[in-house]
């Protein structure tokens, strides 16, 4: 560049380029003669903050944003390393009870936060959060995907207390602010009901006890004599594998049901269903928000021709992480393997194609059982059992 040309000139020195970002146009840094190892340069970048950074800075800060700068180099939303308190946060068996406001969150391809869903009947369902959403700022100070467990961590608090989040709304490009009184949440996974003579079991998500619900939920519906069962697998961002396994378990005839491969094309895991199984037709019901576990049933499903998926294209998630803590306490996950399906497809980045595709509008107040006069999925669905000989 010309300006850097003269100031080389003018000074008679190298300099080194900084790029990205030059602030308040002042280049008065000298030669430093960086050996190419990556450790030297990690000890004189180190000095070189400490001296310069506008703001105080310790040791701690910059060796956890060393480490975590590791696992960001490889782009990955799905990777990062944690500090101790972030890796038992993300490891912890869920109870379902904690004060908070509610919400599933992931971290979206895009670097932002994106709501999965809320949860029913929680307080950011009820201030109007939707899935798709996608969490700017809580309490004034920005988050990204990045910083995920910080921003989960300052969504939870006393019950009671206040918390103000700005969101993002895509469908219409809309920036709001919302304040939401912090209240416990009880979270279910499973939401069983009957539609008539048709079962209806809706999967929030996939946890330890998720498995187990399900088949008590899908035995009290037989015990009723349903004819039919709606599997709803909508704004289900994913979780538990084995649990997922176990719910496809008691839904498919004896066969794959998904098995994963490492980098080496190793086998990671092989999951097959036995011949035990419900005889019910089941219809399974998606849209763009249903990831990773989701399609994972979903898709055996669909393989085995056990079922009908109805909805929209699924989210898209074929990759899986490992976690492992190291003897300080923090942790690490890791994008480790690959996942597919029975019929051998990996449907990373393409999601599961429904066999009917029903969109439905974007002004619809909700969907489920008790939207089922709006809930156009949820209305094939019933078609379809309903007009099965």
């Amino acid at each position: 560049m010309k300006d850097r040309k003269k100031i080389s000139l003018i000074l008679a020195v190298a300099l080194i380029v900084i790029t990205n970002i030059v602030t308040f146009n002042v280049a008065i840094i000298g030669h430093s003669a960086v050996s190419e190892n990556k450790y030297v340069k990690l000890r004189f970048l180190e000095e070189f903050v400490k001296e310069n950074y506008l703001y105080p800075v310790t040791d701690e800060d910059l060796e956890a944003g060393e480490l975590k700068g590791v696992i960001a180099g490889l782009d990955d939303p799905y990777s990062m390393y944690m500090t101790k308190d972030e890796f038992q946060e993300a490891t912890e068996d869920i109870t379902g009870r904690f004060h908070g406001i509610g919400v599933y969150i992931s971290a979206g391809e895009d670097g932002l936060i994106t709501v999965i869903s809320p949860v029913k009947g929680s307080p950011a369902d009820k201030a109007g959060i939707e899935a798709g959403d996608k969490i700017i700022s809580i309490d004034g100070k920005d988050y990204t995907a990045d910083k995920i467990n910080d921003a989960v961590n300052s969504m939870k608090g006393e019950e009671g207390t206040e918390v103000d989040i700005k969101l993002l709304r895509p469908s219409n490009n809309k920036v709001f602010d919302v304040t939401i009184k912090r209240e416990e949440i009880k979270d279910p996974t499973i939401i069983s009901d009957k539609i008539g003579d048709l079962g209806y079991i809706g999967i929030t998500q996939f946890k330890n006890e998720t498995g187990a619900d399900f088949k008590n939920a899908l035995g009290e519906l037989e015990a009723q004599n349903v004819k039919g069962l709606i599997v709803d697998l909508r704004g289900n961002g994913g979780g538990n594998v084995e649990t997922a396994v176990e719910v496809a378990d008691a839904l498919l005839p004896e066969g794959v049901i998904v098995y994963a491969k490492n980098k080496d094309g190793d086998i990671v895991f092989d999951y097959n269903s036995d011949s035990n199984q419900t005889e019910l037709p089941i219809v399974v019901l998606i849209n763009e928000y249903s990831a990773s576990a989701s399609e994972i049933l979903a898709g055996a499903i669909q393989d085995h021709g056990r079922g009908t998926i109805v909805g929209m294209n699924s989210f898209g998630k074929g990759i899986g992480q490992s976690q492992k803590q190291f003897a300080n306490g923090d942790g690490i996950r890791l994008t480790t393997f690959e996942y597919f399906l029975p019929k051998g497809e990996n449907i990373h980045n393409i999601g599961i194609k429904p066999d009917v595709e029903v969109e439905l509008p974007d002004d619809i107040e909700g969907i489920g059982i008790e939207y089922s006069e709006v809930d156009l999925q949820l209305q094939k669905a019933i078609e379809i059992l309903s007009n099965r000989e």
